[in-house]
């Protein structure tokens, strides 16, 4: 069994694209492999198989190598909900709210769990391939590190350093990396990728010999910039979208300062009859025919945010002139009458009043509800399917109609009986063909284009491992893997 671990100079270096590329081509190549990050800090998250929540990317991953994403390939989830303190997730399961310090000295717990996941997957699959955070020569951080060499050194494993050229500075990045390294974390790094290289590669090869010749470590290749690729965000809300036509469905999305499962509005993003705007804070509120308020890891909090940005008389004002308004997960909690957090498990203990605009209420409570779902919309009975990552218990008159129900008769959401608002705790309901169709007409686009955005997702999944084989040394790679290919 192998177990090979990706780390990088920088956040946003390429750690999860490379990850997600090395694991499905090594299916290609016939071996079982499990993607594995010990230590995530995102908001987005994925509900799994075994009925927990771990990093979006990991699921991701677990796509690419062609297995159901499971608790321990992401084993210790961090959901940041205030500046200095986080939710702790071990094993898909919250165990509390800490800050930096009370963390730090839970480390050897969360390290317990790190190593007993990782066991777990090694006995299952022929190799792990281990995904770092941030940076390993965060110096500050190295007691008690388990998400970088902390992790490679407790398991002994070879590591990988990929940094971003695009950024500028490559060869800063990987010495200056190294150097701050132990002399054992340092033996450990057996190649260097260099990513989203854009250019004539023969003019970077003096700079690679100087630094294979200063390090003595292999360039095992230089990846070129993809144009267009698409692979979902661990943590960064990504705004890009291809050119649309001028006359597109007009979609506003505030960008919340705890913003969870932005990666609900990807699809938005890439169809190519959506103008999607994620409106940040100090920003005009443009026009639209739909407003989204995104799910939240801090409802009241955000709630606050929103009123301090004027969205509470922009979504009025929307709504007069006959603009739909879309509430999903904490975006649904805010559109009720209160938000009730008696147990502080988002922030101080309180309630806040909601944006009064549909009859219910909910109270936070400390048993997260987490499933992967599927059922109908009550727009023209389209076929819906999501998961579900919430605390919050919803109750009031408007749930009597609700706007989908799940295979198992269960109601969920509201759909106002104008049919102006709607709310749901179905994260990813836009991914489904059919469900997307029936919302984009709801909010007025008429004659919706099929937009596959699940082949999307496959496609440049096989672009990236298509780099693999076209980029990288494989004989050198395949010697690291260890695994006969």
């Amino acid at each position: 069994m192998s177990t090979i671990m990706v780390q990088g100079t920088t956040s946003d270096a390429g750690k999860s694209t490379l990850v997600t590329a090395l694991c499905r081509w090594l299916v290609r190549q016939g071996v079982s492999v499990a993607p594995f990050k010990p230590q995530n800090m995102a908001l987005n998250s994925a509900v799994t198989v075994d009925g927990g929540e771990i990093g979006r990317a990991q699921a991701v991953q677990a796509e690419a190598a062609g297995v159901a994403p499971h608790t321990d390939m992401n084993p210790v989830l961090l959901k940041p909900n205030t500046d200095t303190g986080a939710q702790v997730i071990i094993h898909g399961h919250a165990v509390g709210c800490m800050d930096a310090r009370a963390y730090h000295a839970y480390k050897p717990e969360a390290m317990r769990a790190v190593l007993a996941s990782h066991e777990r997957l090694r006995q299952r699959y022929q190799v792990v391939m281990v995904e770092g955070a941030g940076s390993p020569a965060e110096i500050n951080l190295r007691e008690g590190d388990i998400a970088n060499m902390g992790f490679a050194e407790a398991v002994d494993c070879p590591v990988l350093l990929i940094a971003d050229i695009d950024k500028g500075g490559v060869f800063a990045h990987l010495v200056g990396t190294l150097e701050l390294l132990s002399a054992s974390e340092r033996a450990r790094v057996r190649g260097f990728v260099i990513n989203r290289f854009r250019g004539d590669v023969s003019l970077l090869q003096p700079g690679i010999d100087w630094l294979e010749a200063r390090t003595g470590i292999p360039v095992l290749g230089v990846l070129p910039y993809l144009h267009d690729l698409h692979l979902e965000a661990e943590d960064a809300v990504n705004a890009s979208q291809p050119c649309k036509p001028a006359v597109a469905l007009k979609v506003v999305v505030p960008v919340l300062p705890r913003i969870s499962n932005h990666t609900d509005f990807d699809p938005l993003r890439l169809h190519p009859q959506v103008d999607l705007t994620l409106v940040r804070s100090g920003e005009p509120i443009p026009p639209s025919d739909l407003i989204i308020l995104p799910g939240s890891k801090s409802v009241r909090s955000d709630l606050a945010f929103l009123r301090r940005e004027g969205w509470e008389q922009a979504i009025a004002r929307h709504l007069r002139y006959g603009g739909r308004l879309l509430g999903i997960c904490g975006g649904l909690q805010m559109l009720g009458r209160r938000v009730c957090d008696p147990l502080g498990l988002e922030g101080p203990p309180g309630d806040s009043a909601g944006f009064g605009l549909l009859d219910f209420s909910t109270t936070l409570q400390p048993e997260k509800r987490l499933a992967n779902v599927s059922g109908r919309l009550a727009l023209h009975g389209a076929a819906v399917r999501g998961y579900e990552i919430h605390a919050g218990v919803s109750a009031g008159p408007a749930l009597g109609h609700p706007l989908l129900r799940l295979d198992d008769g269960t109601p969920d959401g509201v759909l106002s009986s104008d049919g102006q608002i709607a709310g749901t705790y179905l994260h990813g309901l836009f991914e489904g063909a059919e469900a997307s169709t029936a919302l984009l007409t709801w909010a007025g686009l008429k004659q919706v284009e099929q937009h596959d955005y699940a082949a999307l997702r496959a496609r440049d999944i096989d672009r990236l491992a298509d780099l693999i084989e076209g980029y990288l040394d494989l004989r050198k790679l395949r010697e690291l893997i260890g695994v006969t290919l």
